[in-house]
């Protein structure tokens, strides 16, 4: 019987980079592509910035291999290089353009962890992928438009589900200030959801 190849760890495949292996770090591009993605493009709300990005985040981390412990998650590191990348692009293109809010659900009193719970579910049935993809688009447009110390904060915990020390490390704040910046970000997407359910019921 033929045995399945173990999948390689983040640091095995790490470690063969810096030995030199090019397959390797091709497989790290691989294997990061679809997060990174997903978390570019929700941070930058730029698709056209996505994968100029994405490329600078991994030509960081070649360059940059020889100053990573290998005794460390190789993941919190990349998404540090990727939010550092995604602001300096921000602050190139001196992006301040309003984002127009799009059309809401009639279910007033969802709360923002029940959105975003909806949002994760992979259980939903064929005839609500219509709604979820409305309420998707109007959480993102939302979070678009916070302070960008806010939204990554956002990204980060609920869309990526970071911990409070893997956020702490990233973006290079005490866990303290992770909380309460969590919190105020929390606190500021519910003013903006129902600021935004007032303007449609006054229409």
């Amino acid at each position: 019987m033929t045995s399945v190849p173990k999948r390689q760890t983040d640091s095995e495949l790490f470690e063969r980079f810096c030995a030199g292996e090019e397959d390797a770090f091709r497989e790290l591009v691989k294997r990061y592509r679809k997060s990174l993605y997903s978390f570019l493009s929700q941070f930058l709300n730029r698709n056209d910035l996505v994968e100029d990005v994405f490329q600078e985040t991994f030509i960081q981390l070649y360059t940059s291999r020889a100053s990573f412990d290998v005794s460390r998650p190789l993941h919190p590191w990349l998404f540090t290089i990727a939010a550092n990348k995604a602001k300096d692009f921000l602050r190139k293109q001196q992006r301040t353009s309003a984002i127009p809010i799009g059309q809401t659900t009639n279910n007033e009193e969802m709360s923002f962890e029940d959105m975003l719970n909806m949002l994760d579910s992979e259980d939903n049935p064929p005839y609500e992928e219509l709604e979820k993809g409305e309420m998707a688009l109007q959480v993102r447009r939302i979070i678009a438009n916070m302070p960008e110390n806010l939204r990554e904060i956002l990204i980060l915990s609920y869309f990526n589900k970071f911990s409070y020390k893997q956020m702490a490390d990233i973006l290079s704040i005490p866990i303290g200030t992770i909380k309460s910046r969590l919190h105020t970000a929390v606190g500021r997407f519910s003013k903006d959801w129902k600021a935004m359910l007032g303007s449609k019921k006054n229409k």
